[in-house]
């Protein structure tokens, strides 16, 4: 693989992946109207109406509240939906129509090559989604076939499952609280072919990848070109957690995205034997000790009303810059982010930004921070300030446990 070029050592890299176990999902839409109604497929950049809604989470039949729900609920975000080749089906005002059978007869087709078993009836089923790619608040899925399996040069994958199911909204904008989706896309017939976690290489899972893709390609009913394959991929190490990425859009990167996630859990797994102190959490607003600051960043933040808030790490000291790509710095600022905050920042990196080494000292004075102690602030709104530092610190607190089993977005 042409990546693997860019490593001195081919063999240090393959000694890495001891124990790795990946399983890929691969979605490709389907060349037919969507799934549940009689729209077409195409997209479209005229859009006519539009309407906005906000997600709530409620209780499922079982009396429970799903956690995603409940995440997604802090956050406090407005949808925007743009109306362009959908109907009422796809604004969840009706009911949705019988299921495509031309999407049905491609599923049975592509299950045929795999050697896999149709199922003796088709059901459709719900899996909630709760950033508001569906109006509906969940994605209708349909189990089609079990087993089969794919042959590569590395050894032979079974096949888990064969399911179809209907496309997310098409993002347009996410900003300033409001996301703003197209509706164009939403219903589109998708196949998902899962894979047994039978991988157990980069170069496994990009040869698995391609020989699905050629399977699909030779029934001439499925989408080509960007936007219409999205590939998943869930990896492990021994000593850590599955984790699901999602979006790999490129079969040429596909492997160097299993290598990352493979150094990153790595890193993880080194970070959880470094921390010794328990984070209690306890956020103090620190803005008193950038009353004269000289930072820009900071002294606009205040300007405006916002405020500082902290909170110290106990042992953190010098882990939340270590690593290269992966450092820990870099995932405390994405949970920040998470939830509308623009990032943090962080006693590692500190003083810079203009900020002052007296203030970083009158901060961890503040915080009651000892010696070995991190801290993080984050700059904002209070109200959102308090949501954002407290995902970070949820984030840290988990640092011990390892790798946390999550779904991620491709690096």
């Amino acid at each position: 693989m042409s990546w693997l070029t860019d490593f001195k050592n081919p063999q240090d890299l393959r000694a890495t992946m001891e124990g790795l176990k990946v399983g890929l999902e691969i979605h490709r839409q389907l060349e037919t109207h969507k799934l549940f109604c009689e729209c077409s497929t195409e997209m479209s950049d005229d859009p006519g109406v539009s309407v906005e809604r906000v997600l709530r989470p409620v209780r499922s039949e079982m009396g429970q509240v799903d956690a995603a729900a409940a995440w997604e609920a802090l956050r406090r975000r407005r949808f925007r939906y743009e109306v362009d080749n959908a109907c009422l089906v796809e604004l969840d005002e009706e009911p949705p129509h019988g299921m495509n059978p031309e999407a049905v007869e491609i599923c049975l087709v592509c299950a045929l090559l795999l050697g896999s078993t149709p199922v003796d009836e088709i059901e459709v089923m719900r899996k909630i989604v709760v950033d508001g790619s569906n109006t509906a608040g969940f994605q209708r899925t349909a189990l089609v076939a079990l087993g089969g399996s794919v042959s590569t040069p590395h050894g032979d994958v079974r096949i888990q499952t064969i399911c179809l199911e209907e496309d997310s909204a098409r993002k347009i904008d996410d900003s300033g609280g409001l996301v703003t989706y197209r509706l164009d896309r939403l219903g589109i017939p998708l196949i998902e072919i899962a894979t047994a976690p039978d991988i157990d290489s980069p170069e496994m899972v990009q040869a698995t990848a391609a020989r699905i893709g050629s399977i699909l390609r030779a029934t001439g009913r499925v989408k080509r070109g960007l936007g219409t394959v999205r590939q998943d991929l869930n990896v492990s190490l021994p000593g850590g957690s599955r984790v699901e990425i999602k979006g790999v859009q490129d079969l040429r990167s596909i492997g160097r995205t299993v290598e990352r996630e493979v150094e990153r859990q790595r890193h993880l797994i080194w970070l959880s034997k470094q921390v010794t102190g328990e984070i209690e959490p306890s956020p103090v607003d620190v803005s008193e000790a950038f009353s004269s600051t000289g930072s820009g960043l900071v002294r606009k933040g205040l300007d405006r009303g916002q405020v500082v808030l902290g909170q110290r790490l106990p042992g953190f000291a010098g882990l939340i810059s270590a690593g290269d790509d992966h450092r820990l710095g870099r995932e405390l600022a994405a949970h920040a982010r998470s939830m509308g905050a623009s990032g943090l920042l962080h006693s590692d990196e500190l003083p810079a930004y203009g900020i002052s080494n007296d203030e970083v000292w009158e901060v961890r004075r503040l915080l009651g921070c000892r010696e070995g102690d991190a801290f993080i602030l984050v700059l904002d709104r209070e109200e959102r300030a308090r949501r954002a530092l407290d995902a970070a610190v949820r984030r840290a607190a988990a640092v011990p446990d390892g790798v946390p089993s999550e779904v991620r977005r491709a690096l």
